[in-house]
């Protein structure tokens, strides 16, 4: 681990306090799991524009899926 120094809005601050004395978790490691999570909703949001942009180029053509259309019906 590596220790930083930060700087963080007062408000924000006694935000993090209450959460951190309710859950029971340090300061750290709550801004660790918000730091973690803020990366990995980043990375999913990349992922989403390259899929959006990836359709607009290559857009579904009709019939393309067409094989799969019985695969959905659901019988009881």
């Amino acid at each position: 681990m590596k220790t930083i120094q930060m700087t963080i809005e007062e408000n924000l601050l006694k935000e993090v306090d209450k959460i951190v004395t309710l859950s029971g978790k340090t300061r750290s490691e709550f801004t660790r799991q918000a730091l973690i999570k803020a990366i990995s909703e980043y990375k999913n949001s990349i992922l989403e524009k390259k899929q959006i942009e990836g359709y607009k180029k290559n857009p579904v053509k009709i019939g393309e899926f067409s094989d799969w259309e019985t695969e959905q019906a659901w019988v009881d």
